[in-house]
């Protein structure tokens, strides 16, 4: 069975609702912590993108990460979702500097990881790091 290939899944920025827009004044923003939420018309966007993934075949969890590591949003656990957030996120950052150590230009855009288990695959973008693991052989 095919795989969730990186251009099936989302730009988090489609995830967060549109954030530019809600930027620039037509939406009430949330701060908390270092993390902004989107508001409900945006969150209802988010969950109806979350619940797309998450019924594709073999995949067991989706997990949004904002760039302090902190989970905003998980389809898992909570124990699944701590773990799989603090191991990633410091991954995804080691991943980055290393694409950029190599080339100052470039930039990490997608990220796969495949085990005997499971996928993980991670849409890093500027605020957010979509994670989605899934049985590839689901």
């Amino acid at each position: 069975r095919p795989t969730l290939a990186p251009d099936r899944l989302p730009r988090l920025s489609a995830l967060t609702g549109g954030c530019a827009q809600a930027q620039r004044g037509s939406g009430t923003r949330l701060r908390v912590g270092y993390a902004e939420l989107p508001d409900r018309s945006e969150m209802a966007e988010v969950e109806e993108t979350l619940k797309r993934l998450q019924s594709q075949k073999g995949v067991q969890g989706i997990i949004v990460v904002n760039t302090e590591g902190i989970p905003i949003k998980s389809t898992m656990d909570n124990p699944t979702t701590t773990q799989y957030a603090n191991l990633m996120h410091n991954f995804i950052l080691k991943a980055r500097s290393t694409v950029r150590e190599i080339d100052p230009q470039n930039d990490l855009t997608f990220l796969r990881i495949r085990s005997k288990k499971n996928e993980i695959m991670v849409a890093p973008d500027k605020d957010y790091f979509l994670i989605v693991i899934q049985n590839p052989t689901e």
